[in-house]
């Protein structure tokens, strides 16, 4: 596909969005699916993430946090000084043609930017319908390697990182515990084979040997023929990349022999609650296990949002989002625009290495307001988005299963320019 580039203002592109109708302030827009709208006008979130479908624990924290970051917002004064609306919701669903449907109803409801989608699977089924139509999409949780080259027209950004990040860490995480032959299980889709890929270059750049490397298709019930070929190759660690259909293979893995300590798995399956998933009678089974998770080691923002979400069970991928949200209302103010095809050339600039580092949305507008260059630091940690919208560094959450249940073992830092 070709590469995307983050678009600047220029007359080309205000040329081409000159005939656009604008949204009315807090009207809910014009319904043109085009997200135009002048200075004043309130600035339109839309938010597409899994309310129902096997991804459906992910939607409580990414709504919770986007919302979070909107009352930040509007305490602080709102986007350009008028207060943002509540956002608008579209359920992906796990499902590409019902998440496009979706896209598609935001786009008629003149969003101005498009916080999700949480899977990358769906995300490949709705950039082109919102990255089409000139608005701005900014996910949280995506991660697969093949969205850094879509052809988005440079609309497209995620604070999540590329697998290309969480493969390496995870890698790294097996060896340091004294693995050097491993088995990986990967779903047979985009987010499996492109973490597979960087966890693969990174154990074999570290000595370790992949003794087998087995995928399965994730609408399948039964995993036998993966599970056995794993205890064959006689690995002295299995990596799991999986969603929620990997507790079935988890619980097929313990019951044919392989030892807690001996499985590493991914974000998919970040739940305190995976022991009663794997096996409802013996929780305590899943003990050993560790797993690694793009996180933030953010224990402020943790209370802040639990404070404003009491109900949540995980804020999985919530500091992402919030920080998606944030980004994108910093972008307008340094635009001075709601306008997408206005601010989207600010997005990289507001988190640039080269400003002045500000931590809350409140803080960086100031900045701006002052005519100085900004960079925010999220609550997810840097992100420094490059020409692909991608962020250039991130934070990963080591969690264990351990004798007590569900803890963290501490975070680790990866930049691509390690």
């Amino acid at each position: 596909m070709a590469s995307k580039k983050v678009l600047g203002l220029t007359a080309a592109t205000a040329a081409l969005v000159l005939g656009l109708t604008a949204c009315g302030g807090g009207d809910g827009g014009s319904g043109d699916g085009n997200g135009d709208g002048a200075s004043g006008d309130a600035f339109q979130f839309g938010i597409l993430y899994p309310q129902t479908g096997s991804l459906a624990f992910l939607g409580p924290p990414q709504i919770s946090a986007a919302e979070f970051a909107i009352q930040e917002i509007n305490e602080a004064g709102g986007i350009l000084g008028t207060e943002v609306p509540a956002i608008i919701e579209g359920d992906e669903a796990g499902d590409a043609a019902q998440a496009n449907e979706a896209a598609n109803s935001l786009v008629s409801d003149g969003v101005h930017a498009v916080i999700g989608t949480a899977a990358s699977g769906m995300a490949m089924a709705t950039y082109d319908t919102i990255t089409g139509s000139q608005i701005v999409m900014c996910s949280g949780s995506n991660t697969a390697p093949d969205l850094t080259n879509i052809d988005d027209g440079g609309y497209y950004f995620r604070t999540a990182p590329s697998d290309l990040l969480s493969g390496p860490v995870m890698a790294r995480k097996i060896v340091e515990d004294g693995h050097q032959s491993v088995a990986v299980i990967a779903r047979a889709d985009d987010y499996g084979a492109g973490y597979a890929g960087g966890l693969e270059s990174e154990l074999e750049a570290l000595g370790a040997e992949v003794v087998a490397n087995e995928t399965y298709d994730p609408d399948t019930t039964t995993f036998a023929s993966v599970v056995g070929a794993v205890n064959d190759a006689e690995a002295d660690a299995v990596a799991l990349i999986s969603f929620e259909e990997g507790a079935q293979v988890i619980a097929e893995l313990l019951e044919t022999g392989t030892e807690g300590d001996q499985l590493y798995i991914t974000d998919g399956l970040n739940s305190p609650e995976l022991g009663d998933s794997v096996n409802e009678s013996d929780p305590e089974i899943v003990t050993g296990i560790t797993g690694v998770a793009p996180g933030a080691d953010n224990p402020e923002f943790d209370e802040g949002l639990n404070e404003f979400a009491p109900d949540l069970e995980t804020f999985q991928f919530g500091p992402q989002v919030f920080d998606c949200a944030i980004s994108i209302a910093l972008a307008a103010e340094a635009a001075g625009s709601v306008t997408p095809a206005d601010y989207v050339g600010e997005l990289a600039n507001v988190t640039s290495p080269e400003g002045t580092e500000c931590t809350t949305f409140a803080e960086c507008r100031d900045l701006l307001t002052d005519g100085e260059e900004i960079n925010y630091q999220g609550v997810s940690g840097n992100i420094d988005f490059d020409e692909n919208g991608d962020p250039t560094s991130a934070t990963f959450q080591v969690f264990h299963f351990g004798d007590d249940g569900y803890e963290t073992l501490g975070f680790e830092e990866y930049s691509v320019n390690e």
